[in-house]
């Protein structure tokens, strides 16, 4: 899944200040602080906001490299839906009563959407192979790697040999050069991804091991796994909402350790053995 090398709307606005009139600056300036709410303004309406006149908006948007403001605010709105957090504050703290209310129902569409779409049989299968095969690979990125490292830990309890990527101090090659057609990995691919996302997905189809990928990319269905599981992230603030993937994650990790058996709670009696005697919890 290549990264795409166009420079950012801030980086732009950066890169062509030393070649701005002082009209141009202001501009600049005004749109720098909260550069995601030139998606909701008209090209008049940013214009009286910093001062300046129409046609200063308009010399604006062409010297940082687009056609029209249109163009540049199309541009606002795809970095808003890829998940920069930057184009995604709010300009002040207007209409702050009910979002409360808000983050609520937009977790409750996304808990609806995701877990809605899933097919039973599917999470079955995926967890059998999670608590079957001979090694178990949870990967993530970014805003991936925690809920790889959650559900690494809750499936460690009724099974031994899986490990979490990437790891301290290691390449990724370090450790794909270890898994095996027979292993399952499981990988969230979430916004905004690392580059390796991409190239990581390739290889591990050139492993032949059983592959999940779980996340909110555009496209996830294209890119290659055994199985896909889409998740709804839209945030109801600056953030993306991540309910959903938290559900989903422990879901299989519910259906892991449910379907662990005999040797699952030998295991698990283990662990509480461990605790007793360690005096940890």
């Amino acid at each position: 899944m290549p990264a795409s090398s166009t420079p950012s709307f801030v980086a732009r606005i950066r890169a062509a200040m030393p070649d701005l009139h002082r009209s141009e600056t202001r501009l600049a300036e005004t749109i720098l602080n909260f550069p995601g709410q030139l998606a909701s303004y008209t090209a008049t309406e940013l214009a009286q906001i910093a001062g300046v006149s129409n046609a200063t908006v308009t010399r604006f948007v062409r010297k940082i490299g687009y056609a029209s403001f249109e163009e540049a605010r199309q541009a606002v709105r795809a970095e808003q839906s890829a998940g920069t957090a930057l184009m995604r504050v709010d300009s002040d703290s207007a209409g702050a009563e009910g979002k409360l209310a808000r983050y609520l129902e937009r977790a409750h569409l996304n808990l609806d959407q995701t877990l809605g779409a899933l097919d039973d049989a599917v999470i079955g299968e995926i967890a059998t192979t999670m608590r079957a095969a001979p090694r178990l690979w949870l990967i993530g990125f970014r805003a991936g790697q925690p809920f790889a490292r959650y559900l690494a830990w809750q499936v460690l309890q009724v099974r031994s040999d899986v490990a979490v990527l990437p790891r301290d101090g290691e390449t990724l090659a370090e450790s794909l050069a270890a898994i095996d057609p027979a292993d399952c990995v499981i990988v969230f691919g979430l916004r905004r991804p690392s580059r390796q996302l991409g190239p990581l997905l390739d290889q591990l189809a050139r492993t032949a091991a059983q592959v999940a990928l779980i996340g909110d990319l555009a496209g996830l269905e294209s890119l290659p796994a055994r199985w896909h599981l889409p998740c709804m992230t839209t945030g109801a603030g600056a953030l993306f909402d991540h309910v959903g993937v938290m559900a989903l994650s422990g879901m299989l990790a519910s259906r892991v350790i449910g379907e662990s058996g005999a040797a699952g709670r030998k295991r698990l009696s283990a662990i509480e053995g461990f605790h007793d005697s360690l005096d940890e919890i």
